[in-house]
């Protein structure tokens, strides 16, 4: 096949992507003043709401990056550059963790001088300062950037011609990958502790993590489903994605769907069947106050409804179902985000203010619009990958 035409640039889909991430942002930010002006106590969590999401999203991309680099597959070859420009965002994860610094006495109880006298945050000692936290912040974000900086260098320098254009050089990929996935997942589990389960210091989880570790994954996997079926009908895709690759992510979703699953009803089966004083009422603030029937949408919105879909072969080999199902998918991701962190803080009244849907839209918007950018800088495929070239001439002989 022609390289001239796999390194051909989609500007008309990415353009719309772009389009359409300015409009959420747009429609973000108006929703998100509006309810500003409300109740201006919703501004801290709203925007530790967003930048939860939109961590999300780069940090999956990066995993999901090195996952494909370790594992191999076409699904990972025909959607890498949809990853590695998710990953590179990661420098505006970081700009949106500064509001969560500077906003931090407002968002947790440790944070505050009142907090040293709650027990459960005393015995943590300095652990639980602001400085400890601004500390391992950076340590996470230095891990989380060396391995996105390294695997990118080398994907651009691949492009040129001038590294892993052979199978043995590929070896460079994993050597960054193997440790980094291992750095990842225990990293963004202390991350998730210090971000998102510090919001209550008596609360404790051993599997909240690992949780936010698969949520991450699957919100990331669908987002790069839906982006790679706007991307399938035109050149370059057109000659690059089968109905197989969507059938194989089809299959990638539905399995984390049901991980996401069992770790979020096996936290919630052991906490309930414990009746705890001090774990308790962490459901319970989410079972009362207009938020039960949010949680109960969420029970079959984030697992019943898109298991039941995904069941369909049918449905996983057309891309455009399976991308409805994919933006579904990330819509409930970011619902999810917001029912772990909103019950916190919004404990009377209307469960969701307009500040909690609209600052996290507004972020996730400009998010998608950098995305858009990122994406449109490189060939969508990786052409002198020898993996990609192999699948391209297994693909021409099957063709015949």
């Amino acid at each position: 096949m022609d390289t001239q035409v796999l390194t051909t640039i989609d500007s008309t889909s990415i353009g719309r992507l772009q389009q359409r991430g300015m409009i959420a942002a747009v429609i973000g930010l108006v929703v998100g003043a509006a309810g500003v002006l409300m109740d201006r106590s919703q501004l801290a969590p709203s925007i530790l709401i967003g930048f939860w999401f939109c961590t999300g999203l780069s940090l999956g991309s990066l995993a999901l990056l090195m996952l494909q680099h370790m594992t191999g597959g076409q699904w990972g070859l025909v959607s890498r550059r949809i990853y590695e420009a998710g990953a590179r965002l990661l420098p505006f994860s970081l700009l949106l963790f500064i509001p969560v610094v500077v906003l931090a006495p407002q968002l947790y109880l440790w944070a505050r001088p009142e907090g040293r006298e709650v027990h459960a945050i005393a015995f943590r000692g300095n652990y639980q300062t602001v400085m400890w936290f601004v500390i391992r912040a950076a340590i996470y974000y230095a891990i989380w950037m060396f391995c996105m900086w390294n695997l990118d260098r080398w994907s651009l320098a691949q492009d040129r011609g001038e590294v892993a254009i052979t199978e043995a050089d590929t070896r460079r990929f994993r050597v960054i990958s193997a440790p980094g996935l291992l750095a990842y997942v225990l990293s963004m589990s202390l991350a998730a502790i210090d971000w998102g389960m510090s919001l209550d210091p008596q609360w404790y989880s051993t599997i909240y993590g690992l949780i936010q570790v698969v949520g991450q994954g699957l919100n990331a996997l669908a987002f790069g489903v839906a982006v790679l079926a706007m991307l399938s009908p035109r050149e370059p895709m057109n000659h690059v994605v089968r109905a197989s690759n969507f059938h194989d992510l089809g299959k990638l979703i539905l399995a984390l769907v049901m991980l996401y699953a069992y770790f979020s009803f096996s936290q919630f089966l052991i906490i309930w069947a414990g009746n705890l004083p001090e774990e308790i009422p962490y459901y319970l603030e989410r079972m009362r106050n207009g938020w039960q029937p949010v949680t109960i949408f969420l029970v079959f919105g984030h697992f019943f409804l898109p298991f039941c879909i995904l069941l369909s072969r049918d449905l996983k080999r057309r891309p455009h179902l399976l991308a409805r199902v994919a933006w579904f998918i990330v819509g409930i991701r970011l619902l999810t985000d917001l029912w772990l962190i909103a019950p916190a803080f919004n404990q009377s009244g209307m469960p969701i203010s307009l500040a909690n849907v609209g600052i996290p839209l507004c972020f996730a918007g400009v998010w998608v619009w950098l995305f858009a950018q990122q994406l449109a800088k490189r060939p969508l495929v990786p052409v002198n990958d020898p993996y990609f070239k192999d699948m391209l001439l297994h693909g021409h002989e099957g063709g015949h």
